[in-house]
């Protein structure tokens, strides 16, 4: 499964979302920082262990990175 993770350049730090999600949204003062917690979200919406999940960049301006999160839900 892939799913696309956006993240945002703000004022204030970045924000970041999982737009197939409905509201698997999260915000933080750094990129790291809000790709960590929005993995944790998708975790926990799905109910999937985070362990198998890898991230690609796939593309980005900037302001806005998209991410793919891909991994096997079985």
């Amino acid at each position: 499964m892939v799913l696309d993770i956006v993240v945002h350049k703000t004022d204030d730090g970045y924000t970041a979302e999982v737009p197939s999600l409905k509201g698997c949204e999260t915000w933080a003062h750094d990129e790291d920082t809000v790709i960590t917690k929005v993995v944790e979200l998708v975790a926990f919406y799905l109910k999937t262990d985070q362990k198998s999940f890898k991230i690609d960049k796939a593309r980005g301006n900037r302001n806005r990175t998209v991410y793919k999160l891909i991994f096997s839900k079985s």
